[in-house]
């Protein structure tokens, strides 16, 4: 049984009450009511009944007028109590959806468990008993289950070829699925599509001659044509210290392995280094290399990886974006990079757009880029040639036939403890074609099963959220009130982009978006190399205009949700708008816990670490004064210590990389509550749900706690720690209920409980 908190007694105040005490022309209408002079004349003919009026003595009248008063009085109170008591009482939903979702959430819980003592397990132990991991996967939760349903929604979209009135780019997003299941071609050509792309590049020494002295080419077409980036990753987007314009962007690169940790504590991951190594040498011999030769050059990219994984900066040491901004030339570059021909490399790589030596750059790795220059310099030419190739490998694996594939699966068995399995060609292709395609696919999906009436419940309900955190603003005691102001205006002027850009509803704009790209039958991986080169032009397109609002960085069937600092807006797509996180026929308790959390999480990222240093307008500026600047480094000291003394299978978690999330967690999940409670006091109290037991603002938490439920391999909990600025399920859950006094009130957890702590992290 649930602890449940004392019901609060109601005071009823009849208004009207002390008034008709004081009413005498209303008191003598009541007496008439109360005895009808009909009555009257026959008790007065039968004996010596009542008397009149004028025969009573003054105490008697008075007696009668009170009588008469509190009659009245209590006829309306009850009147009054019943339609409060309706209201705040209003019974048990037993409509078919919410025996549904009842059933459902009891089996999720684990009854047996304190919630004060372990709320996680509480909600969630049931279904961790019951949800062992699907074979192929390394984690699993209501995430992975949506995601899995939405690619059957897109599965059978891309695979009717009776839909009339598609659009041409939703009929290239069929054709590009059916290119990608073509299985018998793939077969066909085997390795032959990557070996001639390799041949193009100048050779291989893995397999045969090579240009020794073309590392500037090679660097230009890996990083031009194929979309790799090898050393460090250049892009175009919205400059932080100017929102209305986009610029070219230099930044380091990522390594084969998940997190430079991998390389630098070699003897805890010594089993993923070796496996590493093993999968380079099956795809060197699968592109007809000799396997002692392929051992040797892919230990020296391995070698050459763990030097670059030294020279990376942690992403911890990263969070303040102000430190790292540095906006130059592009002929500024040579002198911070010398190793690199800077100028023909960005006319290549932004081609067909003309460029000269004054074209600004920001760049957010400038130590690192100097760095990777003496690196590129002191090593020696094949094994910079080795390491390009190889990235372009990598990134192919899936596009060539089943060998390659065999070999990344055995890969990834060790390297996220994954059993074996063969996962369907059709969720591969599914996948790839949203990767690709995702906005023609994302029309025929939106069409298909997103209703109107989700996106404007879903407008008011980021609306009532955003109204709860800036209300809260008020008693944040640590902002001064000149940034609090601003805080408010910034919080006023988030853009909400729910469901899917406006532009894929229209034909005609959708056709014109993808007109440049083209999609052939049966030829995948062709049909791969034109994304490339199509989403190359697409990114030089946009250089130095002002950043589209229209243009998501996530597709409408994906299960996630996102906040853009430099557009201040956050996006929610149709995807996530969907069971577990939302119901039209849901009580609003569960879709305040469930979507509503999502939405306050995203409004939060305004204000976190790295969201707080960009203005209303998503310019990167110091628009806070500077002693809240310190007062809210002081406060979100106290989330970083309370993060980092959680663990997961031994392994501490880093609450400076997880800061930013942790925030957005906790902020969430407190507008979204006092979102909550301000619904019910315009509309009354909801049904409960049968069986539970439960209140419904004990309710609001179990359906938040039940959206984060998962389990997840030991290597995947331990890539997760490493890598993923999000903290694992359990503390997502944990760690924010801890710091919520009305969850400990809710469910009545005693002082220093560990749901309960005394001291709780408050920022927002």
């Amino acid at each position: 049984m649930v602890n449940r908190p004392p019901r609060k007694s109601v005071n009823i105040v009849m208004s009207s009450y002390k008034r008709a005490t004081l009413d005498e022309d209303v008191l003598v209408d009541c007496t008439d009511d109360i005895y009808p002079s009909s009555a009257m004349q026959v008790s007065v003919q039968q004996g010596p009944g009542p008397r009149c009026w004028s025969e009573k003595t003054r105490t008697e009248r008075r007696l009668l007028v009170l009588s008469c008063s509190l009659a009245v009085a209590l006829f309306f109170s009850l009147i009054t109590v019943g339609i409060f008591y309706k209201k705040s009482h209003p019974g048990i939903c037993l409509t078919e959806p919410c025996i549904t979702v009842a059933s459902s959430m009891m089996g999720a819980m684990d009854r047996s468990v304190d919630p004060c003592h372990d709320f996680y397990n509480f909600a969630c132990g049931g279904w961790v008993r019951k949800h062992p991991l699907p074979e192929g996967r390394s984690r699993w939760s209501p995430f992975s289950h949506l995601w899995d349903r939405n690619m059957a929604v897109m599965k059978h979209l891309l695979e009717n070829s009776t839909m009339k009135g598609l659009s041409k780019a939703e009929e290239k997003s069929q054709k590009y699925y059916q290119a990608c299941m073509s299985e018998a071609k793939i077969e066909e050509l085997g390795a032959q599509p990557l070996q001639k792309l390799i041949h193009q590049m100048g050779g291989w020494a893995l397999t045969g001659p090579w240009d020794k002295n073309n590392f500037q080419q090679v660097l230009r077409m890996v990083s031009a044509s194929y979309r790799c980036s090898p050393f460090f990753t250049v892009f175009v987007s919205t400059d932080s210290k100017s929102s209305n314009s986009n610029i070219i962007q230099v930044d380091q690169s990522g390594l084969g392995l998940p997190s430079r940790e991998y390389y630098l504590n070699k003897t805890a991951n010594a089993k993923y280094l070796n496996a590493y190594l093993d999968f380079l040498v099956e795809l060197g011999v699968l592109l007809g290399g000799p396997e002692n030769t392929a051992r040797t050059l892919m230990q020296e990219i391995v070698d050459f990886e763990t030097t670059l994984a030294n020279i990376t900066v942690p992403q911890e040491d990263r969070r303040d974006e102000e430190l790292i901004y540095h906006k130059m030339q592009a002929k500024d570059l040579v002198t911070l990079s010398p190793a690199v021909d800077w100028m023909p490399f960005l006319t290549d790589v932004f081609a067909p757009v003309s460029l000269n030596d004054s074209e600004p750059v920001v760049v957010y790795a400038k130590d690192y880029l100097q760095k990777v220059s003496d690196l590129i310099a002191s090593t020696n030419k094949s094994v910079l040639n080795n390491y390009m190739i190889m990235k372009v490998v990598r990134k192919m694996v899936s596009v060539l036939d089943q060998k390659f594939q065999d070999a990344e699966q055995r890969f990834l068995e060790v390297m996220y403890g994954t059993k074996k399995s063969c996962t369907p060609r059709w969720k591969l292709c599914v996948s790839d074609t949203d990767s690709a395609l995702g906005f023609a696919l994302g029309s025929m999906f939106v069409k298909t099963t997103f209703a109107e009436d989700s996106k404007a419940i879903a407008e008011d309900m980021v609306s009532e959220i955003k109204w709860a955190f800036e209300d809260s603003l008020k008693d944040v005691g640590w902002m001064d009130p000149e940034t609090k102001k601003a805080a408010k205006e910034k919080a006023d002027a988030i853009y909400n982009m729910v469901g899917y850009p406006k532009f894929i509803m229209d034909p005609k704009e959708l056709d014109k978006v993808f007109n440049d790209f083209e999609v052939v039958s049966d030829l995948y991986f062709q049909n791969v190399m034109q994304y490339y080169s199509f989403s190359a032009r697409v990114t030089a397109d946009q250089l130095r205009k002002t950043p589209n609002r229209d243009q998501w960085s996530m597709t409408p069937p994906t299960v996630n949700a996102y906040y853009n600092p430099t557009k201040n807006e956050m996006v929610l797509p149709a995807g996530i708008l969907q069971a577990p996180f939302y119901s039209s026929s849901w009580p609003k308790a569960l879709n305040f816990g469930g979507i509503g959390v999502v939405m306050g999480h995203e409004l939060t990222h305004a204000f976190d670490d790295q969201g707080r240093e960009y203005d209303k307008d998503g310019n990167l500026r110091p628009w806070w004064k500077n002693s809240s600047v310190e007062a809210f480094k002081k406060q979100t000291q106290c989330m970083v210590e309370q993060y980092s003394n959680y663990s997961i299978n031994k392994e501490t978690l880093n609450g400076k990389h997880t800061l930013g999330e942790n925030i957005a967690d906790n902020g969430g999940l407190k507008a979204a509550y006092k979102a909550y409670v301000n619904w019910i006091a315009k509309n009354g109290e909801e049904a409960s749900l049968p069986a539970l037991e439960m209140t419904n603002q004990q309710l609001f938490f179990v359906g938040f706690a039940q959206v984060w439920c998962s389990v997840r391999t030991p290597e995947s909990s331990h890539e997760g720690v490493i890598t993923d600025p999000h903290s694992p399920s359990r503390y997502r859950v944990i760690g924010t209920v801890s710091n919520s006094h009305e969850f400990s009130e809710h469910f009545g957890c005693k002082a220093n409980a560990p749901m309960n702590p005394v001291h709780k992290c408050d920022l927002w």
